[in-house]
């Protein structure tokens, strides 16, 4: 028996990534601080809680930098950076997923499930808790208690996974189990699964 009765996972930083030295070249290129305004709490926030699209928040971010082409095509350029799959997760979270139900948990924009099904994971959890559709995001701990009850579970019999050291903290104080995510192995130690 494992020591708990479902899996929350965070999407990005755990099983979605991002192309970051692309990034990074970008900025380079055009000499703007693309991703210190794109992730300002100021920006991100609204789209995080269903108050504004991707879209919408592409526009705050050009405007943020003076609002010119060359502003317009670097946010372009950020929009389009490549993302992927970590498949040696996926097959983890799958193996979990034969013993215990798995939700997504992810402070999530409206592209989201777009993005899923791009990347054939549109089925793949249980369930997802999307930030944009309820409208509470990490580290909020509402939408800890959203996911354990989707899950049909007690906060206590979690297993939550993410990228982010304050998101962590959260579930903890909610009695889940929760593990930083930096590498695979510390998922796969925490996720000993039967053989």
């Amino acid at each position: 028996m494992l020591p708990f009765d479902a899996v929350l996972s965070d999407f990005d930083g755990v099983l979605r990534h991002f192309d970051h030295a692309a990034q990074a070249a970008i900025e380079a290129r055009y000499g703007l601080p693309l991703m210190k305004t794109a992730f300002d709490p100021e920006l991100i926030t609204p789209p995080t809680l269903g108050q504004a699209t991707e879209a919408q928040w592409a526009e705050s971010i050009a405007l943020a930098l003076g609002g010119d082409e060359r502003a317009r095509q670097a946010v372009a350029e950020f929009m389009e950076i490549r993302f992927w799959v970590d498949e040696e997760v996926r097959a983890l979270l799958a193996r979990a997923q034969q013993y215990v139900p798995l939700i997504l948990v992810t402070n999530a924009m409206d592209t989201l499930e777009g993005h899923l099904d791009l990347l054939g994971l549109t089925h793949f959890a249980d369930d997802v808790v999307s930030s944009h559709r309820v409208g509470v995001a990490k580290p909020d701990p509402r939408i800890y208690r959203i996911a354990a009850e989707r899950a049909g579970v007690a906060a206590e019999r979690c297993l939550f996974v993410d990228d982010r050291p304050a998101n962590v903290e959260a579930a903890r104080a909610l009695g889940m189990t929760a593990v930083h995510y930096r590498t695979f192995d510390d998922l796969a130690s925490v996720l000993r699964l039967p053989s």
